[in-house]
C-alpha cells in the first residue's frame, strides 16, 4: 500500500455511504492521532484501539449520525496532500475549510493537529486531508 492516510479515509467514507456504524482500520500512530481529532471534534461518536489481534493492531472507529435524519456528521473527506504531490504550508497561509465549518487535519513540528489549533500554536505544515 503506497497510501495508508487515503486508505483510512476511504475506508471510513465507504462506510458512511454503506450506512455501517463501526468499521476497523488497521492501526498506526498517525492514524491514531487522526482518529483523536475527529472524535474531539465531533466527527466520529466514538473509537477504540484494539491490539489484541496482531503487532500492528486494529482501529475500531463508531461514526456518528443524525438520531432522526440518519444524515452523517462527515458529509465529505478530501486528502490534499498525496505521495506524489506535498502539500505544504506556512503559518500565514493556513487553509480554511467551507469558510471555517470544516476543519483541514495538519502534520506539524508539534505533531497532528487542526488547521485552527496551527493558527494558536503559530506552525505551518503539511495539510493531509480536509473534513466537513
Amino acid at each position: 500500500m503506497t497510501d495508508p492516510i487515503a486508505d483510512y479515509l476511504t475506508r471510513i467514507r465507504n462506510a458512511i455511504k454503506a450506512k455501517h456504524r463501526i468499521v476497523d482500520i488497521p492501526a498506526s500512530g498517525f492514524k491514531k492521532s487522526i482518529t483523536k481529532i475527529l472524535y474531539d471534534k465531533g466527527y466520529i461518536a466514538g473509537y477504540r484501539f484494539d491490539d489484541s489481534e496482531n503487532k500492528q493492531g486494529i482501529i475500531k472507529v463508531a461514526l456518528k449520525y443524525h438520531p432522526v435524519t440518519k444524515v452523517p456528521a462527515i458529509r465529505n473527506m478530501r486528502k490534499v496532500s498525496k505521495p506524489g504531490l506535498r502539500k505544504y504550508t506556512d503559518k500565514d497561509s493556513l487553509p480554511r475549510v467551507l469558510n471555517g465549518l470544516g476543519i483541514a487535519i495538519m502534520s506539524t513540528s508539534r505533531g497532528v493537529m487542526t488547521n485552527k489549533e496551527a493558527q494558536k500554536e503559530g506552525v505551518g505544515g503539511e495539510v493531509v486531508c480536509y473534513v466537513y
